[in-house]
């Protein structure tokens, strides 16, 4: 193990990701903190010995004696925690993030940075229909994707790190791309994908629709059930990169239309098979 289990790890931010953090890397054994609003949430999580212990307040104990920080907040919020708070942090604390949109943050944060404080971005590519402590997870990692996005201030060394906790939690590809590379990449993965079922769910109000269904209109509107106040700041994070991305979704759409309006059969079978050969590439293993 890279990362040395004595290192005391506070987690900001006890949600459902802040959680599940917390979960696995107890497990491993190390002790974990956690600073986050509601009370209930400390209280749940130290009774379920997810934490050893935790405040709702800036407890420059807690912060202070932290060697790695993970931000499990809002992209806003984050910024504004490390403008007023980032001289609780010890010297050489290792800070990482779980959001979701980087390009907007990364430089941002690592500028006002102290020269004594590293901070590598990640983003856990995982989560649930549901929130906060209570609804975490010590299996929701599994099978999923972690993403590292340095930049040339950070160090190899903090790197390394970054992506060993992504291993430790039980990820199974951890990769690296840039902060620009990962913004069009999820523009179009994560983003367009919760456009779509958003327009999905809201393009026909016609009542009593959902006795009807069946699990393919489900299974593709799963993601509908939505953090509207997250995901909205996320879409403005990275709207230029998503805005690119729902421009070739609707271009595509618009040739869908047009072979059904003319009754081109060959072309959409065609559109079809590449759909059902590009599919099989993304099945888990």
């Amino acid at each position: 193990m890279i990362v040395d289990i004595r290192k005391r790890i506070l987690i900001v931010g006890l949600g459902l990701l802040g959680g599940s953090y917390a979960k696995v890397l107890k497990r491993f054994g190390f002790h974990i903190s956690a600073i986050t609003k509601e009370q209930g949430s400390i209280d749940y999580a130290i009774k379920e010995n997810i934490i050893d212990d935790g405040s709702t307040e800036l407890d420059k104990e807690l912060i202070g004696n932290a060697d790695i920080v993970i931000f499990a907040l809002y992209p806003h919020v984050f910024v504004e925690w490390i403008e007023e708070n980032q001289s609780l942090l010890k010297s050489g604390a290792l800070i990482t993030d779980v959001t979701g949109v980087k390009g907007s943050i990364v430089y941002k944060i690592q500028d006002m940075l102290r020269p004594d404080v590293e901070f590598i971005a990640a983003h856990p590519m995982a989560g649930r229909e549901v929130s906060g402590v209570e609804n975490s997870s010590d299996k929701i990692f599994i099978g999923a994707n972690y993403i590292v996005t340095p930049t040339e201030k950070n160090t190899e060394e903090a790197i390394e790190t970054c992506m060993e906790l992504g291993r430790l939690l039980g990820f199974s590809n951890v990769t690296t791309l840039s902060p620009k590379e990962h913004d069009e990449m999820i523009g179009f993965l994560s983003q367009l994908t919760h456009c779509i079922a958003i327009t999905l769910m809201t393009c026909n109000d016609k009542e009593d629709m959902e006795k009807f269904t069946g699990d393919s209109f489900r299974d593709l509107t799963r993601i509908a059930r939505i953090n509207d106040l997250m995901w909205s700041e996320l879409f403005v994070a990275n709207k230029q990169a998503l805005l690119e991305q729902m421009n070739l979704f609707m271009d595509k759409f618009k040739e869908l239309k047009t072979m059904l309006e003319e009754e081109d059969i060959d072309g959409m079978r065609k559109m079809m098979r590449h759909s059902t050969e590009r599919r099989a590439l993304f099945d888990k293993k």
